[in-house]
């Protein structure tokens, strides 16, 4: 069996419905091939599930904060708050997104893909059969990423958990490991804790080393007041015996019921056919700012399998703007390859916005102070207390938390912002917007935050960057 279509989609995550919905919405006819679940990782796995397990511990904190508004003794209902995860995965049925497709007028194709020619895709469907789809214009892969296990003696042995049954959990263990120092381990480590395990947090670096020095230090504090214990070292080996998970590091160890591994991600390239075009399976696909492979005419790479930007709404925006590209070349309109325009993926190399939802939060964009400086840049870089403003102060008793921008002194404008305390993914959309409209501080200074909120932090940025001038 063959079907042709303007585009091929390998993946129906929300990188990949989002290409499809573009390139159709500019007249391509379309089809998205899944192995799993339309909707992807963050439906399921990632995004949605964890976040729906951090926020109960999040509200919880937040109340017990403000005097009257919760007893300090006050528990989570682990069962309630995994009912409540359920909610949002749909209890892991795709029945909505496949409407959305169906709805939009994108055809999808269940099984799994492999690049089997130029423009050709072959399905292996549930049921035995292969079906070939070719291309007219091109093949976008959207697969996504895998996490990664670290090459320890005895791991496979001992069935860990990924952030894949970390996320999907039925039942809270008495008590778990979390082996990772990054964004995957803190929240984890965050959620756990506050659900009633008790949490060991073995971290081989610094605790969310790629971020400001100042954040790692906030989160590792607020995870050790929550009752994690943080540990530091590199683990020889890990055994499973009696139900008790143990992680040797050197002379000394650390046991749990569970492990859970959150030690990076690794391509889901490893059987998508690469190699039939020359590439190399289990590999990162090495895109331009287009989202176009290397090499490849008609080959698009989007989201985490390109590697440039490991974040589902960075991911939907390269799906934006290949979707559009391609759509653009099957057209044969014009396509725009200045920085900023709808074909191309500026932003992922300087104003990729992330939030961690650990105790504390914390959000960020574009470059770091060190990274600004690695870049060349002459910078100032200026501090603020959080805690010192009136809207939070409001915002929870004592409230500790601090704010950073990183000021490129020759162009006057923002390349970077980090915050960390209670609540501040609010606060990252505005830097965002400060950031990729490279907005001088000498017109965001007349961008009045209103009183008393949060956002009264950029007033005191600005004014103590001015004082320090």
């Amino acid at each position: 069996m063959s079907t042709t279509y303007d585009l091929i989609v390998i993946g129906a995550g929300p990188v990949g419905e989002n290409v499809a919905d573009y390139a159709h919405r500019d007249g391509l006819s379309v089809v998205v091939v899944e192995s799993e679940l339309v909707g992807g990782e963050c439906s399921y796995w990632a995004c949605m599930p964890s976040k729906a397990l951090l926020r109960s511990g999040s509200a919880l904190r937040a109340a017990q904060r403000v005097a009257g508004a919760a007893p300090a003794d006050a528990k989570l209902d682990p069962i309630a708050v995994l009912a409540r995860r359920d909610s949002f995965t749909s209890n892991w049925s795709d029945a909505g997104q496949v409407d959305w497709l169906q709805g939009a007028g994108i055809d999808l194709v269940r099984g799994h893909g492999r690049i089997t020619g130029e423009r050709e895709v072959t399905v292996e469907t549930p049921d035995g059969e292969h079906r070939i789809l070719r291309a007219t214009h091109a093949v976008a892969v959207t697969t996504g990423s895998a996490a990664l296990l670290p090459d320890i003696p005895g791991i496979t042995e001992v069935a860990p958990w990924t952030s894949r049954e970390a996320t999907a959990v039925e039942v809270i263990p008495e008590s778990v490991i979390i082996l990772g120092g990054g964004v995957v381990a803190t929240e984890m480590a965050t959620a756990y804790q506050a659900l009633g395990s008790q949490v060991t947090l073995v971290a081989r670096g610094s605790v969310l080393g790629g971020q400001e020095p100042f954040v790692g230090d906030a989160v590792s504090a607020g995870l050790r007041e929550l009752g994690v214990t943080i540990v530091h070292g590199s683990p020889t080996s890990v055994t499973r015996e009696d139900g008790v998970v143990t992680l040797a590091l050197g002379d000394e160890s650390v046991s749990g019921a569970e492990l859970i591994v959150a030690t990076g991600r690794t391509p889901r390239t490893g059987d998508i056919g690469l190699d039939h075009i020359g590439l190399k399976p289990g590999t990162w696909l090495d895109v331009d700012d287009h989202l176009q492979v290397h090499g490849f005419d008609w080959l698009y790479a989007a989201g985490d399998v390109n590697h440039r930007a490991l974040l589902t709404h960075q991911g939907k925006y390269q799906a934006r703007a290949a979707g559009k590209v391609i759509a653009a070349r099957a057209n044969g309109t014009q396509i725009v390859s200045t920085p900023w325009s709808d074909h191309v993926a500026t932003a992922d190399h300087a104003a990729v916005p992330q939030v961690i939802f650990s105790e504390p939060e914390v959000s960020a964009v574009g470059l770091t102070a060190a990274a600004a400086e690695a870049a060349g840049l002459r910078t100032r870089v200026v501090d603020y207390e959080l805690g010192w403003v009136a809207g939070s102060s409001l915002q929870a008793d004592g409230y500790s938390g601090k704010a950073r921008i990183v000021v490129d002194e020759d162009r006057g404008v923002i390349v970077g912002a980090t915050f960390v305390g209670q609540d501040v993914a609010e606060l990252i959309h505005a830097a965002t917007i400060a950031v990729v409209g490279e907005v001088p501080l000498s017109r965001l200074w007349h961008a009045v935050p209103s009183y008393p909120t949060m956002s009264e932090v950029w007033l005191r940025l600005l004014e103590t960057y001015r004082s320090e001038a």
